[in-house]
């Protein structure tokens, strides 16, 4: 378990935050009445609303101002598109299992989990103080691992561990089998011997329809119904590239072992991008408005390969001039996804992009990278970020014959010169009979140059042979060779894409742990501070009491917050106040409306602000409209306190 702290700087206690999570139904097992089933999980009440405010954030930092076609595709996919892209065949992990037991690893975690308990095990013989907490479950299991995978380990022992890890996601089912037998990798439950890895589809297959002759899966992923539809998306832009589609929905991954909460699951939420553009040319018209102003840490595959893992800091222009980034629209897109974790309020400080090695990265990939961010779990991947090429749109253009390409007008027309070659067919036909299509495409593939040469050749009065596979060296008795021009009026080509593409759960999971901490001297206090256009509940209503005559100024107060398009919840309830507000706390609500006695004489009420604890007290409209401004990005609380100064005229038992 990796060690990480709170935003105040204290360790983290994962199993404390977990607890809030599930008691204020942030979420919860899903069919936690039968038992469960690990993997799958529902969102109650404050985790809907949360996922809902990170997928808003998405639309407005992506959608809407880089002018993307939003669409939602089908999330029942039929095998024939899904064999096409690839996905039937290569969609899987390296599994392995206990044969005793028939429990069943993902190879690369077990490895990954296993050398990490040894260097923690090794760190705390050597007297390192370990700062997280677990709960009793992971007591359980660390005390297992320890029982049946503690080693004494030597300074050489732990730098081959730490190249193990830092290069585990560029190891091939072979290798990771090599590294379970070399480091006597058991079972975490057991201690019994694993068998070798072998490769497990993560897709969940159906039937579409009554019968079994549609056979389909659940999507894996929201990209291919993008791809599907790019020409009715082309047309729709007015036949103008480049241009950038996006999707939000359910994608479906059948995990090995899922253990890491919501990390890892196997029905989850993604938001994808697709931005087709020219493959000559990757420029990205708002580059420059990025390029010098963000910085981001980098730990690119020449670092990895060496089994380190440290970070540069520079800016998206200098790995892009550098061709660290492969160009400038995958840099730009690296920089927006960095500026939106930071809208959400994740901590720079724990944000960090991996540039994929050779053998995680897709054949046809011409770069990858991906925006891991620093969790008790370790470093997780919470966004992709790749070019892929032509690949996808050329795949599934060869499968179905329907051509998937940009036509781009060329004004002025494309004109050059090049050299014709024209064999006689009348002569190739009877003096070849079938080999006269090998001849013809050994003709086809001379190049310019040779051409050229034969050209001179033929005038001189030489003869003109090719070289034949199979035949060898064949002369062309009746061949025209000619320097013609041509040509174009339209280019015609497949465009790249540069995806990327966000696991919302994860982002949601990874942003909770960055935000929470807890009072000074209440360390029992969990406190989520969510910035407020995030937050789930934006307001909570106090009465001083839970005196009817507080209720009319209540409901009128809930219906002008209503209107405003603000969420609120009421706590009427007999608690102080001050145990009122720290409920909310843990669920992050970043202001809380005091309604007292003075409120019935003059309309007045307090707003109190979540983190600095701090009071300011005015009318319904200016409250309202204070929370607004900061809601907005147009003012913060510190205004408030400025334009009204602080109100410390009632004690909240805080």
């Amino acid at each position: 378990m990796t060690t990480t702290t709170t935003k105040t700087g204290d360790p983290l206690d994962r199993g404390t935050l977990d607890t809030l999570l599930r008691k204020r139904l942030f979420y919860a097992p899903a069919f936690e009445i039968y038992g469960g089933v690990s993997g799958l999980y529902d969102y109650g009440p404050p985790g809907c609303s949360l996922q809902a405010n990170i997928v808003d954030a998405w639309r407005r930092h992506f959608v809407l101002e880089e002018d993307m076609l939003e669409v939602d595709c089908a999330m029942l996919t039929p095998h024939d598109v899904l064999k096409t892209s690839g996905h039937v065949d290569k969609f899987a992990d390296w599994m392995c299992k206990d044969p005793k037991t028939g429990e069943i690893f993902r190879a690369d975690h077990i490895i990954e989990e296993i050398l990490e308990a040894r260097l923690k095990c090794d760190k705390e013989a050597r007297g390192a103080t370990v700062l997280e907490k677990e709960d009793a479950d992971k007591k359980k299991r660390k005390k297992k691992l320890k029982d049946t995978q503690a080693i004494k380990l030597d300074d050489k022992v732990i730098q081959e561990y730490q190249d193990i890890l830092a290069k585990i996601d560029n190891y091939s089912g072979e290798e990771l089998g090599k590294l379970i037998v070399d480091h006597g990798i058991t079972s975490p439950t057991t201690g019994n011997p694993l068998e070798p890895p072998v490769l497990f589809n993560l897709m969940f297959q159906t039937s579409i329809g009554p019968t079994t002759n549609h056979p389909g899966y659940l999507r894996p992923e929201t990209a291919q119904g993008q791809f599907l539809i790019f020409n009715r998306l082309y047309e729709f832009n007015n036949l103008r590239t480049p241009f950038a589609s996006a999707s939000i929905g359910k994608s479906f991954r059948n995990e090995i072992s899922p253990r890491s909460g919501l990390l890892r699951v196997r029905e989850f939420l993604m938001a994808e991008i697709e931005h087709f553009v020219d493959p000559l040319d990757k420029k990205h018209p708002r580059f420059p408005e990025v390029a010098d102003k963000v910085s981001l840490r980098f730990l690119p595959r020449a670092i990895q390969a060496e089994g380190k893992t440290t970070t540069v800091e520079k800016t998206i222009g200098e790995v892009v001039e550098e061709g660290m980034v492969d160009n400038e629209t995958l840099g730009y897109f690296l920089a927006r996804i960095h500026l939106f974790l930071k809208e959400l309020g994740i901590d720079p400080e724990k944000v960090r992009f991996r540039q994929h090695m050779p053998n995680e990265m897709a054949h046809y990939a011409a770069d990858c990278w991906d925006a891991e961010l620093l969790t008790s779990y370790g470093w997780i991947e919470c966004v992709g970020c790749a070019d892929r090429s032509a690949y996808d749109l050329t795949v599934h253009s060869n499968k179905t014959g329907r051509q998937l390409v940009v036509r781009e007008t060329l004004e002025p027309p494309k004109v050059w010169e090049e050299w014709d070659m024209d064999v006689d067919k009348k002569w190739l036909g009877p003096k070849f009979r079938k080999d006269a299509k090998k001849i013809e495409d050994a003709v086809a593939r001379i190049s310019q140059e040779d051409r050229e040469r034969l050209a001179a050749l033929q005038v001189a009065g030489g003869k003109v042979f090719v070289e034949v596979e199979g035949l060898g060296s064949v002369e062309l008795e009746k061949v025209t060779i000619e320097k013609n021009e041509k040509s174009v009026n339209v280019r015609e080509y497949t465009p790249n894409v540069i995806e990327p593409s966000f696991g919302i759960g994860r982002i949601l999971y990874s942003l909770i742990e960055h935000i929470y901490w807890s009072r000074p001297g209440d360390e029992a206090r969990g406190v989520l501070s969510f910035p407020p256009k995030i937050a789930p509940i934006k307001i909570l209503i106090v009465p001083l009491s839970n005196h009817p005559c507080f209720a009319p100024i209540v409901t009128a107060l809930s219906a002008k917050i209503r209107r405003a398009g603000i969420s609120k919840r009421v706590d009427d309830s007999s608690a102080s106040i001050g145990k009122r507000y720290a409920r909310n706390d843990e669920l992050g609500t970043p202001f809380g409306i005091t309604v007292d006695f003075q409120s019935l004489e003059d309309g007045t009420i307090t707003l109190r602000e979540r983190d600095g604890m701090k009071q300011v007290r005015g009318t319904q409209d200016e409250v309202i409209e204070i929370v607004r401004g900061i809601l907005g990005g147009h003012s913060t609380f510190d205004d408030a306190l400025a334009k009204f100064g602080e109100f410390q005229g009632q004690e909240l038992d805080e």
